[in-house]
């Protein structure tokens, strides 16, 4: 029920972005215009934008007989987690990470770069991918899923306004402030119900797997690693960043203080603490 409230809440807030950003387009007219879009983009972002997102990194499914480890490995964390079988799927990147996607855990995938495959141990992978399936326990991957494909629309809504906003007297664009503070706004929204999600995440995983220091071990390699290889898809889609296990973008300037996940010392001390207890 709660996941459910802050779905309808973020609906509400990137619809609210929609209007005001058709009020600068359009007046009153422009306002109608972006609430019928926004309304048709609610219904296509539940319903579509896990296929769009798995599009947009290429993503192959797989089965047992064309990746058979890892296929299994997610079959037997998924029975551990009483979840109905993902759909699992492969994407040709270097850059390890991974991330689940689905309106709801009986429509639900997890997908990983194959080069996450080639870095984590065994033990490391399975912590990783419980912890995807954590995400679809909890009923996160609508919301980061929602998120990510609204916030995409945002960002070309706000450049477009600026566009047919017109010009001042000095040939400047007459609103050049919305194509900044309407993709942060946007932004602010995801990284508000994205930390805490990681954390319970990380817990949920880590008792699906029962190996909390497997995970943490995954996420400081996953972290090191992550500073030398982009995620090219992630770089040209900077909105879907927040639905991976770890950002793969840069942390440097407005990216680090608008990061959607937690930083990885205070996850691996949180996962840490539970193989203390």
């Amino acid at each position: 029920m709660f996941n459910l409230m802050k779905t309808a809440i973020l609906m509400a807030a990137i619809t609210a972005l929609f209007v005001v950003i058709g009020s600068v387009i359009g007046g009153q007219q422009g306002m109608v215009i972006a609430l019928l879009f926004a309304l048709a983009m609610n219904f296509f972002s539940y319903w579509f934008s896990d296929k769009l997102v798995l599009k947009m990194y290429n993503a192959q499914e797989v089965d047992e007989r064309s990746a058979p480890q890892f296929y299994r490995m997610v079959q037997e964390l998924a029975q551990r987690a009483q979840l109905p079988m993902p759909k699992v799927y492969l994407i040709q990147e270097d850059a390890p990470n991974a991330f689940a996607t689905g309106r709801n855990p009986e429509n639900a995938a997890v997908a990983a770069t194959t080069g996450i495959l080639r870095v984590l141990s065994e033990r490391e992978l399975r912590g990783v991918m419980a912890h995807e399936l954590a995400h679809v326990k909890n009923r996160d991957i609508l919301i980061s899923t929602i998120s990510a494909t609204m916030a995409g629309a945002i960002s070309a809504l706000a450049n477009f306004a600026v566009f047919f906003s017109g010009r001042d007297s000095e040939g400047r664009p007459a609103n050049p402030l919305v194509a900044i503070l309407a993709p942060i706004a946007a932004s602010l929204i995801q990284m508000a119900i994205s930390r805490a999600r990681e954390f319970e995440a990380d817990r949920g995983g880590a008792e699906i797997s029962g190996d909390p220091q497997a995970l943490a071990a995954a996420l400081d390699k996953i972290h090191r690693y992550a500073q030398g290889i982009p995620l090219e898809t992630a770089e040209r889609h900077p909105e879907t960043a927040q639905m991976m296990i770890m950002n793969p973008l840069s942390g440097g300037g407005l990216r680090g203080l608008f990061s959607t996940h937690p930083s990885t010392e205070e996850r691996i001390a949180r996962l840490m603490a539970m193989v203390r207890r």
